[in-house]
C-alpha cells in the first residue's frame, strides 16, 4: 500500500487519457478540492462499444462521440488540454507534451486504455482494418461499400474475394461486427446493389480457440455460434491466421481466403504510453501496480482501466472491459479523498457485474453474477437499454435510439455516405 500524505491545498491532478475511465475520474471529482487537467490526443470521447455501428452504417460518428470541452464546460475545476503525452519527468513532477509545456502535477492518472495488436503477424498492420477510434470506423464503412461499388462496375472482381469479409476475433467485439455485416448485406446493400450477384457476399469469423465470446458459459457460446450460422456467417473455430496480404488472408494448415477486406479485433495491448513511461509491465504490456492501483516507486502515480495490470486474489489480470476502467476511476477518486483526511491508500477490488454481447437484430446473450442468464430478444433489448443509458450526453442518446427506431422500423441504415479515399471505388491511377 501507498503511503499516507499530509492533508494540504487544492491539488493539481492530471489524467491522461479522456476514455471511460479518465472521463469518470474527471466528474466523480467535481466537487473534491483538486485542479483536474485531462490531457488526450482527441478532442473528445468515443464510445466504443458502439463502433462496429459506425464502421456497418447504421451510426454516424457523432452519435458516440462527444467533445471533451463541451462535456465539461460547466465543472470548473476541469481544464482539458489536447496533446500526445512523451514522457514524465518524476523528479520535479510534470507531464511531457509533444505540443507546448509540460503540465505539472502532484497526482498522475494514467488512463491511456488499449491499442490494437497485431501480435507480430505478417501484413496485418498493413492491410488489416482495427476498430478502436472514429476515423478506423469510418475508414471500415467507406471500404466496406466500395466493395460493392467496385463489383458494380466490374463483376469479375467477385471471383477473386472483393465481396468476401474476414473478421479475425471471436470476442464480443468480432461476434458483434460479424452479426452487424451480415445485416448490412441483407437488408441494405441488397436493395442498394440490385445489380450485384449479393448472394455472392460472404462474412467469414475466425477465431483461434474453440469457442466464441469467452467470458461466456458455454451454452452462451454456442448460442451465439448457432445464432451467428443461422445468419449465413461462417465461423472457424480453432483457426488462426499465419499471413496477411492486400488480396488474401492465410490461416495455419495451408487455407487461404481471398478477400479485400480484414476486420481486426483479435487483441489489444496496453497503449505505447506504458512503453515511453519505461515503467514496468505484465502480460499484454500493462503497467504494473500495487493493490492500490499506484505505480512500484511512484506513490502519487496511478493507473486504471486496460492499462493497469490490476489483479484479482485469484492472481489473474482483471478483463480489459470499461467497468474495469470506470470501478478503477471511482477507486482512486476515493484513495485521494482517504489521502486528504491523513489515511492510508485501500486495494482495488474489481466487481464483475455481469456480461453482454449482441449477434444482430432480437439476438444477444446476457449473463450475471448471480448466474442468471438470458438469451434472444430480452437479452438484445437489455444490451441496448444498457449501451443507451452508458452513452454519455442527452443528445447521443437521443440520436442513437432514433437511429435504432428507424432501422428497426424499416431494416434501412442512413448512416451509408462513403468518406474516404476514391480510389477505394475506381482503383488506384
Amino acid at each position: 500500500m501507498a503511503a499516507m500524505v499530509a492533508t494540504g491545498a487544492a491539488q493539481r491532478v492530471v489524467i491522461v487519457g479522456g476514455g471511460f475511465g479518465g472521463l469518470r475520474l474527471a466528474k466523480v471529482l467535481a466537487d473534491d478540492p483538486v485542479e483536474v487537467t485531462l490531457v488526450d490526443r482527441r478532442n473528445h470521447h468515443t464510445f466504443q462499444p458502439l463502433l462496429y455501428q459506425v464502421a456497418t452504417a447504421m451510426l454516424d460518428p457523432a452519435a458516440i462521440a462527444r467533445s471533451l470541452r463541451a462535456i465539461f464546460r460547466r465543472q470548473a475545476n476541469v481544464e482539458v488540454r489536447l496533446g500526445h503525452v512523451t514522457g514524465v519527468d518524476w523528479d520535479v513532477k510534470q507531464v511531457l507534451v509533444a505540443e507546448g509545456d509540460p503540465i505539472p502535477f502532484d497526482v498522475l492518472v494514467l488512463a491511456a486504455g488499449a491499442v490494437t495488436s497485431d501480435y507480430g503477424i505478417e501484413g496485418v498492420a498493413e492491410h488489416a482494418f482495427p476498430l478502436k477510434s472514429p476515423e478506423e470506423a469510418l475508414r471500415l464503412r467507406h471500404h466496406v461499400l466500395a466493395r460493392f461499388e467496385r463489383a458494380v462496375a466490374d463483376p469479375v472482381l467477385i471471383d477473386s474475394g472483393e465481396l468476401n469479409f474476414v473478421v479475425v476475433g471471436g470476442g464480443p467485439t468480432g461476434v458483434e461486427m460479424a452479426g452487424a455485416l451480415v445485416e448490412l448485406i441483407d437488408n441494405v446493400v441488397r436493395k442498394d446493389f440490385r445489380s450485384v450477384d449479393v448472394d455472392r457476399a460472404h462474412v467469414v469469423l475466425i477465431e483461434a480457440t474453440d469457442h466464441l465470446i469467452d467470458p461466456f458459459s458455454p451454452k452462451s457460446r454456442q448460442n451465439a455460434l448457432e445464432t451467428l450460422a443461422a445468419r449465413g456467417v461462417e465461423v472457424r473455430l480453432g483457426t488462426t491466421v499465419e499471413a496477411v496480404t492486400a488480396a488474401a488472408v492465410h490461416l495455419a494448415g495451408g487455407d487461404v481466403v481471398s478477400t479485400r477486406t480484414l476486420v481486426w479485433t483479435a487483441g489489444v495491448r496496453a497503449n505505447p504510453l506504458a512503453d515511453a513511461l519505461a515503467l514496468a509491465q505484465a502480460e499484454g504490456r500493462r503497467i504494473v501496480v500495487e493493490p492500490d492501483l499506484s505505480v512500484p516507486g511512484h506513490p502519487d502515480c496511478f493507473v486504471i482501466g486496460d492499462l493497469a495490470a490490476s489483479r484479482g486474489e485469484d492472481g489473474t489480470l482483471d478483463p480489459q472491459m470499461a467497468p474495469l476502467a470506470q470501478q478503477g476511476a471511482d477507486h482512486v477518486a476515493e484513495q485521494l479523498r482517504r489521502r486528504h483526511r491523513g489515511l492510508a491508500t485501500e486495494r482495488f477490488s474489481y466487481k464483475n457485474k455481469g456480461v453482454m454481447a449482441t449477434v444482430g437484430r432480437n439476438a444477444a446473450v446476457a449473463e450475471l453474477p448471480n448466474g442468471m442468464r438470458f438469451r434472444g430478444r430480452l437479452a438484445w433489448v437489455m444490451w441496448l437499454v444498457l449501451h443507451l443509458q452508458r452513452l454519455v450526453g442527452y443528445r447521443n442518446r437521443f440520436e442513437v435510439l432514433t437511429a435504432w427506431g428507424w432501422n428497426y422500423l424499416t431494416s434501412d441504415r442512413t448512416a451509408r455516405l462513403m468518406i474516404g479515399s476514391d480510389d477505394e471505388v475506381t482503383g488506384p491511377t
